[in-house]
């Protein structure tokens, strides 16, 4: 039996399993454990053959000569008095499974020559939300990293620049919507292996499509988690030393909120949001509920239920990576309206780069949903385009479907407006409406994944997604292809959908039209004007203060009929500005448009 007391730890840096030429390092934090070792492949399963020496803070290390890249491992903690632990490295790049073994892993090992891909700006950004189970599935097997690689050309050609990927960390059993994470530093086997997912992500920059990575720090499982009393401490029968044990502990998935006062806790996942971003070259991180880290409860605003270590927490990683890697993306789930979290951390904010708009899903579904057309709050949609005056334009993200909007209870957009019949012309004109809406508003748009293609089922992890509506519904998922084109200024005319510039024009609230201006610098090729038309008659002859004058040309009309066989191809003309003075305007012109519609003028030149 070894002392490991007696052991000298190792001078190598770095926390688990660290392949050197010719061995393995290997460090744990376990400050209330008498003894820790470690056991694997190496020394075959003898689980005293290899301890660790004692560092300060309650970390432990050692050398393992011999110890290479796709062994399995295990610490084995023991205490005074008490049976020994088996756990599995908290640092764990990778796992067997779930509560299997930790493997050894090296990063070094995978080859990213080639891979100098540039990060899009964020005015060029279009989000693409996936989850790899359900968005790459074939027959009856469930997606992964592979097949989801192998649908990364259909994502090109639609012309997103961002694919969102929904939590891909190991979690308990092989069927999750991925926000259980068990192992925050693994990727989930049932999808594939580290390489695939790093081949993943090099062949997405290949395709000109950043990759965006959602991260949950806001609780941790809540089961398979071998880092529940890891060393074996814990107070009132709670997590232990990587979580709370009072009353902050608590969080909707279970007592697992992450102690973000312990300066080991802060760097563990400080160390797993850097793992992601500069191992495996993600270009961003979406952080899950960052509510749920900075209050207890998540909602109310009382001091009682702050989390100052938790906004603590949040300022610190975001100094941590922008001082690395500043151009990555940084988007926060708060969906509490709080400017502070996109204020820069030198005025007090989280200093995130953008989060969430929660008022611009929930107004603009409400108005595309409602079935009344005299009911539709035009003014309400207006504001929810517009946006808050307090942050900058480019840290909302605007989306209609998300997989919170349409699940648990709540359908999708086309679904939710004529219920059983999602393909009817009601549904597709309006839920066409609100993607038009999330492509041409000050902000970041985002789809869900089937959106494009008039997916009506609600989003479940055992549900595949159908691609037969790709060929179903050809004419909406070009709509959306050309909209994305559009927002993107691919073609060189609308380049004012990726600038900060909004003027509404018109919010005719008895006629149910929305008129507005869009711009960068102005001019022609720069300024952009949206016409909506949210009712179900056409409209003609209606005079509308345009920002220039001359020659304005249509873009897109949503009520083509090559969008969809039913829709009437309303005819909508170029305009002219060469009216009157109106709407605080020097020139007008008149537009004609087609029931429930949005048409998108460029100024010619």
């Amino acid at each position: 039996m070894t002392d490991s007391h007696a052991i000298a730890p190792t001078e190598r840096p770095g926390m688990g399993a660290v392949p050197y030429d010719g061995g393995t390092s290997f460090r744990v934090w376990a400050p209330h454990a008498s003894g820790v070792y470690v056991t694997g492949d190496f020394n075959d399963w003898n689980g005293r053959a290899h301890g660790l020496g004692r560092e300060d803070g309650g970390y432990w290390s050692i050398e393992v000569p011999g110890a290479h890249h796709g062994q399995q491992y295990q610490f084995v903690i023991t205490r005074d008095g008490a049976d020994d632990l088996w756990r599995i490295d908290p640092y764990a790049r990778m796992v067997t499974n779930s509560v299997g073994n930790a493997v050894i892993y090296d990063h070094g090992s995978f080859d990213w020559s080639g891979d100098d891909f540039d990060t899009p700006v964020w005015d060029d950004l279009v989000i693409y939300e996936l989850h790899v189970g359900t968005f790459a599935a074939e027959g009856h097997e469930r997606g992964t990293f592979e097949r989801t690689r192998h649908r990364l050309g259909y994502l090109r050609d639609l012309g997103v620049s961002a694919i969102h990927v929904m939590p891909p960390f190991e979690f308990a059993g092989d069927q999750s919507w991925g926000y259980n994470p068990a192992h925050v530093f693994s990727v989930e086997s049932a999808y594939g292996t580290p390489d695939q997912f790093k081949h993943l992500v090099k062949e997405a920059h290949q395709h000109g499509i950043a990759v965006i990575l959602d991260i949950v720090l806001n609780h941790l499982g809540p089961s398979d988690l071998a880092v529940w009393q890891f060393d074996g401490w814990s107070e009132n029968d709670k997590g232990g030393i990587y979580f709370y044990n009072d009353h902050r502990s608590n969080t909707p998935w279970g007592d697992t909120r992450p102690d973000y006062g312990r300066p080991e806790v802060r760097a563990f996942l400080r160390d797993c949001a850097l793992e992601w971003l500069e191992q495996y070259h993600v270009d961003g991180l979406r952080f899950d509920a960052v509510n749920y880290i900075r209050t207890v409860d998540g909602i109310t605003h009382d001091e009682g239920n702050q989390i100052r270590e938790g906004w603590e927490f949040l300022q610190w990683l975001s100094d941590e990576i922008d001082a690395r890697q500043p151009w990555k993306f940084t988007i926060a789930e708060d969906l509490q309206r709080l400017s502070a979290i996109v204020q820069p951390t030198s005025e007090g904010g989280a200093g995130f780069s953008a989060q969430w708009d929660a008022d611009f899903v929930h107004t603009v579904r409400a108005g595309i949903i409602e079935p009344d057309d005299a009911a539709r709050h035009v003014d309400g949609i207006a504001s929810a385009v517009h946006g808050p005056l307090d942050v900058a334009w480019t840290s909302r993200v605007l989306y209609t479907e998300s997989h919170d909007e349409i699940a648990n209870g709540k359908a999708r957009v086309p679904e939710s407006i004529h219920p059983g019949d999602a393909d009817s012309w009601w549904a597709k004109k309006r839920s066409a409406i609100g993607s038009a809406l999330v492509m041409t508003s000050p902000g970041v748009p985002m789809i869900f994944q089937g959106q494009e293609m008039l997916e009506d089922s609600y989003f479940r992890d055992d549900e595949w997604l159908d691609w037969s509506k790709v060929d179903a519904n050809t004419g909406i998922v070009a709509l959306h292809r050309h909209l994305i084109s559009l927002r993107r200024n691919r073609e060189g005319r609308t380049a004012g959908l990726r600038g900060p510039g909004l003027t509404m024009l018109r919010v005719d609230d008895e006629r149910k039209i929305l008129v507005f201006h869009r711009y960068r610098h102005s001019g022609p090729g720069d300024d952009v004007v949206v016409a909506v038309n949210l009712t179900d008659q056409p409209v003609a002859e209606y005079a509308v203060g345009l920002p220039a004058p001359g020659p304005w040309a249509v873009e897109l009309n949503s009520d083509a009929e090559m969008y969809s066989p039913d829709f009437g191809s309303h005819e909508v003309w170029d305009v002219t500005a060469d009216g009157p003075e109106m709407d605080g305007c020097e020139q007008s012109g008149v537009l004609t448009l087609g029931p429930y519609s949005v048409v998108i003028f460029s100024r010619a030149g």
